[in-house]
Formats: structure tokens, sequence, C-alpha cells
């Protein structure tokens, strides 16, 4: 789903204190209307932080010209930048560690970044290393909302733990351990950050919610040609490294092959796993339709064209990544199927919904295909 536009949310003037609060330099990526999950929570943040008499910051990038909005109480701050590929990491290496350093030169430069509260997030990754020395160098207080956390993300892709990566993770834990709070996105990575040494008290649950207002009770929108007379199975969002795809990809071939095989999947997808898929389910005549994430005031309507959502993790990234595209999906009121395992907290929110919801261990082929006919039945 592509993100918000420039409109934004009126700012109240409630909540003030006695004593004025620091401003908050709250820093990402890719900022709206530009696609990121986190640049458009982080906006949406910014604005109830406004709405509740702070000063903030918020510092991203664009694909398109340098900006620079000013609202009352909030300041729009967005630097261009090139997309990387992807597929070359060294240039990916490269892009990450020079963004981090404008991203947080552009904090540093504002003299009232002084003793200021510098909110970041684990995007773009790594900003941890230089976001530490700018602490000390502003006298700042330290937030770090975890989205993802590195470098566990590559060592769980690799499925190796390297001499060289080992040092790394050490090395990173030690600069965790000097950030002053660490907001989370939910359980899995608050256990994490406990078993790495942190405190208790210095860990704070605040999890996201969905992008636009969902009721459940959306017009559809219109399904893709080729599935017109189908079951839908959608899959909305990134489906990066972290999403698994070996269970989807056998488990909606086997449902076309040996089953019913009512379910086609929708792919309103990026990343690399979607072009895998999608090339793996084309091949083998099993219906999929590809198209590019919708804008955001569509997003509700896209929910609703879906007979069921998928949600997908690999087991080695639960804690490490967590797909925020499940709150949406359980306001949307349609049946989730997620494959992935019980630890995350995907697997909690589904459960505490108490919505029509699958589990399926990822490898369990057979599991996915029974939980397609039991909804094709419906």
């Amino acid at each position: 789903m592509r993100q918000l536009g420039n409109s934004l949310f009126s700012v109240s003037t409630t909540d003030r204190s006695s004593v004025p609060k620091p401003p908050i330099f709250y820093v990402v990526d890719w900022l709206p209307p530009d696609f990121g999950a986190v640049g458009q929570y982080a906006l949406i943040q910014s604005q109830q932080f406004a709405a509740r008499g702070r000063q903030v910051h918020l510092i991203g990038l664009t694909h398109s010209e340098p900006s620079s909005e000013n609202y009352d109480r909030l300041t729009i701050q967005r630097l261009q930048a090139r997309p990387y590929v992807k597929t070359n990491f060294l240039r990916r290496l490269i892009w990450t560690l020079t963004t981090n350093v404008r991203l947080l030169w552009a904090v540093f430069r504002q003299p009232t970044s002084r003793g200021a509260e510098i909110l970041f997030t684990g995007a773009p990754p790594f900003m941890l290393y230089f976001a530490i020395p700018l602490k000390y160098l502003r006298g700042a207080h330290l937030t770090y909302r975890i989205t993802d956390f590195y470098p566990e993300a590559i060592i769980a892709h690799w499925g190796r733990r390297s001499p060289l990566l080992a040092l790394l993770e050490r090395f990173t834990w030690f600069l965790r351990k000097r950030v002053d709070l660490f907001e989370v996105l939910g359980e899995d990575q608050r256990e994490l950050l406990l078993r790495g040494g942190i405190s208790q008290e210095r860990i704070v649950i605040k999890r996201d919610a969905a992008p636009v207002p969902i009721t459940g009770r959306e017009m559809p929108a219109p399904k893709p040609h080729g599935l017109r007379d189908r079951k839908v199975l959608l899959y909305s969002g990134n489906y990066g490294i972290a999403h698994e795809v070996e269970t989807v990809a056998q488990g909606l071939a086997r449902h076309h092959r040996a089953s019913t095989g009512q379910f086609g999947l929708w792919l309103n997808a990026t990343g690399r796993n979607a072009d895998i898929l999608e090339s793996y389910l084309y091949e083998r005549s099993v219906p999929v339709a590809r198209t590019t994430p919708v804008d955001l005031k569509d997003f509700p309507a896209l929910l609703a064209a879906a007979d069921a959502h998928l949600i997908t993790l690999r087991s080695e990234f639960a804690g490490i990544v967590f797909p925020s595209k499940v709150y949406a999906c359980i306001l949307s009121g349609r049946p989730i199927i997620f494959i992935g395992p019980k630890s995350s907290d995907v697997h909690l929110l589904c459960t505490q919904a108490q919505h029509r919801y699958f589990q399926v261990t990822p490898g369990d082929v057979a599991g996915f295909v029974k939980a397609l006919e039991e909804l094709s039945v419906d």
C-alpha cells in the first residue's frame, strides 16, 4: 500500500504541561507519499505528539525534491535520496551508512536538538551506531523505536553466525545498553531485549495501529483479472526476505493440483519474495495476480476484497521482524491465515481478536492446504 499524502490531521493545543517538554526529533527512512510503513507510522505518531503540545521535527527521505513543511508544532523535513539496488549487498550497505549520516546530520545542525529527545527506528538499518555518538554530542535523550533488529536480521537470513557477525552483534548489544528508552512493537521484541540484558524499566510496548480507519464494512475493490471467479487470498505490503515463501508456493500448487482449487493469490506487494512467488505460481498455472501497492485511501477497499488475508513470517525472524499489516487485516474482519511461528506477536494478536484464524507452522504444506479447504466451503 502507498502511504499518506501531504494532508495532515488537525493539530490541537490540548494536554499542555506547565513545564515545557524538550522538542522531539523523529528520524526515519522514507516519508509519505513514498512507500514505507515505518515513515507512514512515524507521520501519524508525530501528529499525535504535536496534538499533545510537543514540538516535533520529523526527518526522513523522499525520491522527489527536498522539502520542508511547517505546521503548528510540527515540521516535516524531507531529504532527497536515490533508491538503492537491493540485490547488491555492498551498494545497499554504502547507501545505508551514508543515509544514516545525512539523516542524523540534519538533527545535529539544528540548534534546538541540544537537550532534545531523539527518536529513531530500525529503518534505515544500523542507525543505532550513529545515534549513540549523537546522543552524547547533543546531550539528548535517546529513544529507540524497534522496528527490525539488525544485525540479527542478517544472521537469520544467512542462517549462520560468522565470527565477524558475532563480533558485530556483541558490539550492537553494547550500544543498545546506552539507549535511554526502547519502544517495542510487541511481547516478542520485549522478550528479546530482556534476554539481551536490557532492564525492564527501559522498555515500553507501544504498538502501531491501522494507518487509516477500517470498519470492516467497506465496499470491496474490484478483483483483478484472472481472479474474478475465484476466492481471493490477499497478500498486501512488502514481501521480503523475512517472509515465508516455500509453504505458500507449494501449498497453493497442491490446492489446485489435488484439492478444490477455489483460491487464487492476489499479490498487492513489492519485494524479492513476491517476485519469486509470482514466478513459481505462474509457471505452474496457479491463479495469481500481481498489482502495485495501492494508495492509502484505497487500502480499506482492497482489504474488503479479500476472502482471506495471508500473513507470513519465517520462524527464525520471530521477534526480529514484525509484519505490521496484521492490525489492518484484523480490523477488516476477514479470515486470516498466518504462516509463521506461534512465538510471534502476530499469533498473539490474531488469537486475541477471535476472528476466523488459522496458524500454520512454516513447512506444514498440508496444514496450509487444509486451511484453504476449510475456507473454500464457507
